[in-house]
């Protein structure tokens, strides 16, 4: 049975907040594990490079890096689209770039979640402009009933109902990055503290 957990921020008007757990951490594990081995299965010998989109998918990359064989190497990029909302604003901005070239490397998009699309459909764009060998995607999570842009992952670790979700780098406000499993955030009315 999944657990919750209730969270309670500490302010003169909180709001109550429950996180159910999703997917647990030892699946997230495992399925990591196997995301690996599929993309060595593709590229068995070619030198990796990971593009990790912050901030999001730090949790992510790093343990997914920690799985890949042979030559990998990481570099970030940051968007912003959410905000302090559980919303997407549809708006994608770069925040921060890469910092090295791409050009010429087989490069493997590390996202947290695919959602609308909106984000990815904008970072590839930003990258075929790059001229990488080969651009792949790997997402942890894939949400696709909010699907509005053509785009897919290449390695999905697992599709999710159309629920928020927080843990495992993932927020709300920037918070619950820390959490170790992936879990549904519920957002409870308004109390007045006394």
């Amino acid at each position: 049975m999944p657990k919750s957990t209730r969270y309670k921020p500490k302010s003169k008007r909180q709001t109550v907040e429950s996180v159910r757990t999703l997917i647990p951490r030892e699946q997230i594990q495992r399925r990591i594990a196997e995301m690996a081995r599929e993309i060595r299965r593709d590229f068995p010998l070619e030198p990796l490079h990971l593009v990790g989109v912050l901030k999001g998918s730090i949790f992510f990359l790093t343990d997914l890096a920690r799985e890949l064989s042979g030559d990998v190497s990481l570099d970030f990029i940051a968007v912003s689209s959410y905000g302090d909302r559980t919303h997407t604003s549809g708006e994608v901005k770069l925040t921060r770039d890469l910092d090295a070239s791409i050009e010429g490397r087989t490069v493997i998009v590390v996202e947290d979640i695919l959602d609308t699309g909106m984000t990815l459909q904008y970072l590839l764009r930003v990258f075929e402009q790059r001229k990488p060998r080969r651009i792949r995607v790997a997402v942890l999570l894939d949400k696709p009933e909010r699907r509005i842009a053509k785009v897919r992952a290449d390695y999905v670790g697992f599709k999710i109902p159309n629920e928020f979700v927080v843990g495992y780098g993932l927020d709300y406000a920037e918070r619950y990055r820390n959490l170790a499993d992936v879990g549904v955030l519920t957002l409870g009315a308004r109390v007045k503290k006394t």
